[in-house]
């Protein structure tokens, strides 16, 4: 095999690492932009987005506690409550960035895929500059119309504790 010529099976992962990460950017893209409810058609119905408790990465959310853990209801509330101006966390909204890195991608077939990456959030808010860091540990399927829709979006912060945030009012 010449150094242009890929494996079969290197080139499907490669291809689908490269649309994970087309579909993270783009996520992030939205999420900067305060279009959260563009950002809600990403995920399946039967969905859930959990940010595990700092003392406790790799927590059960059916038996330990997490910053946070909703299924599409709830995370349909959280999007229409940050958008409102009563959020006063959040109103005006804080700007953000995100930054991802390190993105990989495996398909588990009936199982789905399984993508992690590596994030930094960035969030100004008052002249005051906050940085989340972790880890997205996301199960992803594809959609009705083929296109990749989280299972399950996961951010699984590196902090020891929230301080000197003291709360996480954005969408990791």
């Amino acid at each position: 095999m010449g150094p242009t010529t890929a494996a079969p099976g290197r080139a499907r992962d490669r291809d689908l690492r490269h649309e994970a990460e087309d579909f993270l950017y783009d996520e992030a893209a939205l999420l900067d932009a305060w279009r959260l409810e563009e950002w809600l058609e990403l995920f399946l119905p039967e969905c859930r987005y959990v940010i595990p408790a700092t003392d406790l990465p790799d927590g059960d959310t059916s038996r330990d506690l997490a910053l946070v853990s909703d299924d599409r209801f709830l995370l349909g509330e959280r999007v229409r409550s940050l958008l409102k101006r009563s959020a006063h966390a959040e109103f005006p909204h804080s700007r953000t960035r995100r930054l991802i890195a390190n993105v990989r991608a495996v398909d588990h077939g009936a199982e789905g895929i399984v993508v992690t990456a590596n994030f930094a959030v960035y969030r100004v808010r008052r002249e005051v500059v906050d940085c989340y860091v972790g880890e997205y540990r996301h199960q992803l399927e594809r959609g009705t119309d083929g296109e990749l829709r989280f299972r399950e979006r996961k951010a699984v912060l590196d902090l020891d504790a929230l301080r000197p945030h003291g709360k996480v009012s954005i969408i990791l």
